[in-house]
């Protein structure tokens, strides 16, 4: 697997990537506490700037860690097409109206009592950081170059890792 770090706009779209392909992080909260406090979360949107957003109930555990402490981390994983990645990020609550309507789909009426839900809030993540591991094919070419790498002793190219600097 060949190393490859990216910076500033560079990184900003493989965050994108990544994340419109996964979609569903474990977003992990008041880190430095043991045990991790995760919490699975679907993201409603990547916008211009790279930021990642989530609609969240505003009397979330997470919600309170972020009002204490705004670093969260997120850790996406497709194990099927061998696409991870990892953001330390800062958040931030929102509860301006716009964006709520904005964020709010149908499906969000299983958490909320629409967008005047006084319990709505979305999370505004900026990532600050982030590490990826991305194969550069599917799962069974990646085994088959693995297989003859291990036949014919020379390391197999199956993908990309590397750090995002934002």
């Amino acid at each position: 697997m060949s190393t490859e770090n990216k910076y500033n706009e560079e990184a900003k779209k493989k965050i994108k990537e990544l994340t419109e392909e996964i979609k569903t992080s474990m977003m992990v909260t008041a880190l430095g506490k043991s045990p991790l406090q995760a919490v699975p979360m679907t993201q409603k949107k990547i916008d211009m700037h790279g930021d990642i957003w989530f609609l969240s109930p505003g009397d979330s555990d997470h919600n309170q860690n972020i009002a204490k402490n705004k670093e969260v981390q997120l850790l996406y994983s497709d194990p099927s097409s061998k696409k991870f990645l990892s953001v330390f990020a800062e958040a931030e609550i929102v509860v301006e109206q716009s964006i709520l309507e904005e964020l709010y789909s149908s499906i969000s009426d299983n958490w909320f009592d629409g967008t005047n839900d006084p319990n709505l809030t979305a999370l505004k993540i900026t990532p600050k950081e982030a590490y990826y591991w991305d194969t550069k094919s599917n799962k069974l070419v990646s085994l088959f170059k693995m297989g003859v790498g291990a036949v014919t002793g020379k390391k197999a190219d199956v993908g990309e890792k590397g750090k995002l600097s934002v």
